[in-house]
C-alpha cells in the first residue's frame, strides 16, 4: 500500500532492484492479478510475502453479516497460505450501526477467532490482531491498544493468534513497551510495521501516515522494543499517504528504503 500506484510486477521489480527481500501484500491487488499468479511472480523474483492484509471486520451482530465475514476470512486464510506467508493481519472492525457497546463488540471478535484460529492453524497461517489508534474505534477497529489485542489473542494458541505491532497506532501508549514484552514472552508478535506520525492529520485521518523520519516517532527505539522482546521477523513499512501515492512509485519506494536505513538501521 505504500506504493499502491505500482502494479504488482512493477512493485516486485523495484524491490529486486533495491534489494528489498520481502513485501507485505494487500488482498485487493492480489485478487485482481490472481492469487496463484501473484505467488509465482513473487517466488520467481526470489522475494517472500511477509504478510497478507487484511482479514477481520468481525463485529457485526446480524447472523447473515457474521456468516459473510467468517467466509471472507476463511478465503483470506487460504489466500495467505497460497502466497506462502504465515501471517494474515486482522483489522477487527468498528461498532455496528447504532451500537455503543465496545465490550460486546470485542467479545464478538473472540467468538469469531474461536472459529477462525483453528482454521488458520490447519493452513499454517497465524492471525495477527492489529490494534488501531483510538480515533478508529467507532468505525474501523474496536481494539485500540496492544493490551486489548493480547487479551483477545491469549485465549488461543500462539501459533493461531497473535498481534501486529504498528508504530503509527501504538506510539502514544506509555504501556506499549511492557505489552510488547508481554507479547514477545508469549511468542505472539507476528509482524512489526512502521509509519510515522505527522500533524496536522489530513481530513479523514485514514491516509495520514507519515514517511519514516518526518514525524514524532523514534523508530530505532521501537525496533529496540521488539528486538528485546525476541522478535526477529521482517519489518514492514506501511504508509497510507495521498501525497506519496501522487508521486512516482519507484521513487517513493527508493526513498522509503533510504529512510529505513537512516532512521531504523543506523
Amino acid at each position: 500500500m505504500t506504493v499502491r500506484q505500482l502494479s504488482l510486477p512493477e512493485l516486485v521489480g523495484s524491490c529486486v532492484r533495491l534489494g528489498v527481500p520481502g513485501v507485505g501484500l494487500w488482498r485487493e491487488p492480489v485478487r485482481s492479478y490472481g492469487v496463484e499468479a501473484t505467488a509465482k511472480l513473487v517466488r520467481d523474483a526470489g522475494l517472500t510475502v511477509t504478510t497478507l492484509c487484511r482479514g477481520g471486520f468481525l463485529t457485526a451482530t446480524s447472523p447473515g453479516e457474521r456468516a459473510t465475514a467468517l467466509a471472507d476470512n476463511r478465503r483470506a486464510i487460504e489466500e495467505a497460505a497460497a502466497l506462502g506467508t504465515d501471517t494474515l493481519v486482522l483489522v477487527s472492525g468498528g461498532l455496528p450501526s447504532g451500537s455503543k457497546d465496545l465490550l460486546a463488540a470485542r467479545e464478538r471478535i473472540a467468538d469469531a477467532l474461536a472459529e477462525l484460529g483453528p482454521y488458520a492453524g490447519e493452513h499454517g497461517v497465524r492471525l495477527a490482531i492489529e490494534p488501531l489508534h483510538p480515533m478508529y474505534a467507532s468505525d474501523r477497529c474496536v481494539v485500540s491498544t496492544l493490551a486489548q489485542a493480547l487479551d483477545l489473542a491469549e485465549r488461543f494458541p500462539a501459533h493461531q493468534v497473535g498481534v501486529t505491532v504498528d508504530t503509527y497506532h501504538l506510539w502514544w501508549d506509555d504501556r506499549a513497551p511492557e505489552q510488547i514484552a508481554r507479547a514477545g514472552a508469549g511468542g505472539r508478535i507476528h509482524t512489526f510495521q512502521l509509519a510515522d506520525w505527522t500533524t496536522p492529520l489530513p481530513e479523514g485521518v485514514l491516509n495520514g501516515r507519515g514517511q519514516i523520519g518526518d514525524g514524532a516517532i523514534d523508530m530505532r527505539e521501537w525496533k529496540g522494543y521488539v528486538e528485546s522482546a525476541g522478535y526477529t521477523g521482517p519489518i514492514e513499512v506501511e504508509l497510507f499517504n495521498e501525497g506519496l501515492w501522487a508521486r512516482d512509485g519507484r521513487a517513493v519506494l527508493a526513498e522509503t528504503a533510504e529512510r529505513f536505513v537512516a532512521h531504523v538501521i543506523r
